[in-house]
């Protein structure tokens, strides 16, 4: 007999006991233009809670306005304080707990005006000009800006928090060895190199105490050449697991940055993405698309194998994330030693998608991985087929 837990029962996160151990992963839902909630985005997430999942990942809160990689992101300050609370009680009536993603935007937040900052200068084709590199000064007030952002979540009722760790946002430039070539004691040596994330990892720990689930999703793999891979990052999240300051590791790839279709895999939405771009940007994407939405097939599970590397690597807690959309999937991760699961677009085609693999009315998502859901981030995110 299989001795793998029961996805579909209890387990413990941290501090925190989940009813499952299926998460919705952060999505960014495109609903908070005001930079705090909204009831739109409170709607989103009780559709899910009500579905059945374990914990819903609220997605993506900066730690700062110049962390913000989009205009309508929420920013972890006082002023969010009383929307937190009003999506987490409401969350929490559902059975369900909630999570916040906290990051900084770093390079890409050169595409909302600000100067987008970097390990190193690099040319930002979102924003058509260089980036700046942080100072030690940048480097020591963004990590009080994480621990600041843990804070305001743990204010605002929530139950955990999950740093941004990949997806070339700045803590994911750091790791990488294309975009990181500082010689100083950020850069370098992959020691160097994950000071920073390691430094604002345990930041936010002290900040929240025991109060919360502390989680963190770290790239296996930057999908560009001379990015990070899978040896460099299993060596990172060794030392995350040595440091103590983390209850699970959900693992990613892909680069919001320079390939963000390493992470969705399926069809490239060109022309929908053009669609939402002004004048000759978006005939410009029409064109040359492309080069910046390369197609990878999709397939189940896409990223287990990559993930299996790590499973053998470390002990800490595991979220196996990437195209999990059937039931034996689930299972099979729990089988392979995976704690939990993350679920994404799946979960937008369906809300209620858990309640009916648990139930087995269902065996699989309705998703097509069609991605056409993504454009969709400007206007509200969701499914185009339930419109």
């Amino acid at each position: 007999m299989s001795t793998a837990p029961d996805p579909f029962a209890p387990a413990q996160l941290g501090p925190i006991t989940l009813r499952n151990r299926i998460v919705k992963a952060a999505t960014f839902e495109g609903a908070t233009r005001d930079h705090v909630v909204s009831d739109r985005l409170i709607e989103f997430h009780r559709r899910v809670a009500a579905g059945g999942v374990g914990m819903t990942t609220v997605a993506y809160c900066a730690v700062s306005p110049d962390g913000c990689g989009t205009p309508n992101e929420i920013i972890l300050a006082d002023a969010a304080i009383p929307g937190l609370q009003r999506l987490a009680d409401v969350v929490h009536a559902e059975g369900t707990a909630v999570a916040a993603q906290i990051g900084h935007a770093g390079a890409v937040a050169a595409a909302t005006g600000h100067r987008g900052l970097s390990p190193s200068p690099v040319f930002s084709p979102l924003a058509m000009k260089r980036t700046r590199a942080v100072t030690d000064d940048d480097i020591a007030r963004i990590t009080r800006d994480f621990a600041d952002a843990g804070r305001v979540v743990a204010d605002g009722g929530f139950d955990a928090v999950e740093i941004h760790l990949g997806h070339g946002y700045l803590p994911s430039e750091f790791l990488s060895p294309k975009l990181n070539r500082r010689t100083d004691q950020w850069g370098g040596s992959l020691a160097n190199r994950a000071r920073f994330p390691r430094q604002i990892v345990t930041a936010v720990r002290d900040a929240v105490g025991g109060r919360l689930a502390v989680t963190a999703k770290l790239n296996m793999a930057d999908g560009v050449p001379g990015g990070l891979w899978i040896d460099e990052s299993i060596e990172v999240a060794r030392m995350l697991e040595a440091d103590g300051c983390l209850d699970a590791i959900e693992l990613t790839g892909g680069s919001s940055l320079q390939n963000p279709m390493y992470l969705f895999r399926g069809e490239a939405p060109i022309h929908e993405m053009a669609d939402t771009m002004p004048g000759v940007i978006g005939l410009g994407f029409r064109l040359f698309g492309k080069r910046f939405l390369p197609e990878y097939p999709f397939e189940e599970a896409y990223f287990l194998p990559y993930a299996r590397q790590f499973r053998e690597a470390v002990d800490i807690p595991l979220i196996l994330l990437g195209g999990i959309n059937r039931l034996d999937t689930i299972q099979r991760a729990m089988e392979e030693g995976f704690e939990f699961v993350a679920m994404g677009r799946a979960l937008l085609r369906e809300p209620d998608l858990v309640d009916k693999l648990q139930t087995r009315t269902s065996a699989e998502g309705l998703c097509i991985h069609c991605n056409k859901c993504m454009p969709t981030i400007y206007s509200g995110t969701r499914c185009v087929l339930v419109e």
